[in-house]
């Protein structure tokens, strides 16, 4: 005959294996959901704004040359909305690469701006000299060269992440310049919390440290990521109206080629320039 201590005893047995049960069973949805959540945002850049989940990097030097390939994850296509931009301006994309990053030659002390006259509008940017002087200074060189002239921004996120991504000459999310610049201003004081705020202007990555290249994204809504992508810029309030009626045209079905997911709006940088203040 079992006693009343065995009977408890055995009670608190059943009881505990109900517990480590329930705990087994609550850390294997945890970790599904946490593999969702990271291939959803895309984010080991992420060790990611923001990854090259569509952009495959090749060896050798042509690592140079894909050197800033996608760094957000894909958005869920939106219905078709009317095109709210205009027809590009008459020219073509220069073909231009360099193998190593240019020369300092902005004055790091001075105030510097970007302005993007794209099909859509004018997205104007102040950029922080001071705090990512090899960004800006790589930017100012590109731009001086024409290099973002006629390109077209390839990429808009409308689902975890509310970016649009451009500077790539390829249009595909793999182009470059060649070169690489190293990670700068990843401790800014904007960024809190892991989290990009809306107007921010951030260098797009390949997952790899120091892999930036010529392209960047524009963050129209807050965004979560982790302060792996320089930032480099704010957007002016006029240039946020601008990015707002990109975003509100939406994202077309991701590329089955390239992962990425085109903006309705035709977005195309008909001339940059970097100006000192």
């Amino acid at each position: 005959m079992v006693s009343q201590e065995q009977r408890r005893r055995q009670l608190a047995r059943e009881k505990f294996l109900r517990q480590q049960q329930r705990r087994t069973a609550t850390r294997r949805k945890a970790r599904v959901r946490n593999s969702v959540i990271a291939s959803v945002l895309g984010v080991v850049v992420i060790g990611s704004v923001a990854l090259y989940t569509t952009g495959v990097m090749k060896s050798g030097k042509d690592d140079k040359a894909n050197a800033s390939a996608e760094v957000t994850p894909s958005a869920s296509a939106t219905s078709k909305a009317p095109d709210p931009c205009a027809k590009p301006a008459a020219g073509s994309v220069k073909k231009l690469s360099w193998d190593k990053e240019p020369a300092m030659t902005i004055d790091k002390s001075a105030k510097y701006t970007m302005a993007l006259d794209t099909t859509c509008g004018t997205i104007d940017l102040d950029l922080k000299a001071s705090a990512a002087p090899h960004t800006v200074n790589s930017f100012d060189f590109l731009v001086g060269k024409g290099f973002l002239d006629h390109t077209k921004c390839h990429r808009l996120t409308a689902e975890g992440i509310y970016v649009l991504q451009c500077g790539d000459p390829e249009g595909t999310g793999r182009g470059g310049p060649g070169y690489t610049i190293p990670d700068e201003n990843l401790k800014d004081k904007s960024l809190k919390g892991d989290v990009y705020p809306a107007g921010t202007v951030a260098m797009a990555n390949t997952s790899q440290p120091n892999s930036g290249g010529s392209q960047f994204f524009l963050v129209y809504q807050d965004s979560p990521l982790p302060p792996s992508y320089t930032p480099f810029g704010t957007v002016s309030e006029s240039g946020m109206k601008v990015l707002k009626k990109i975003a509100d045209a939406g994202a077309q079905p991701a590329d089955p080629q390239t992962g990425n997911t085109a903006p309705n709006a035709t977005v195309v940088i008909n001339k940059a320039t970097v100006t000192k203040a």
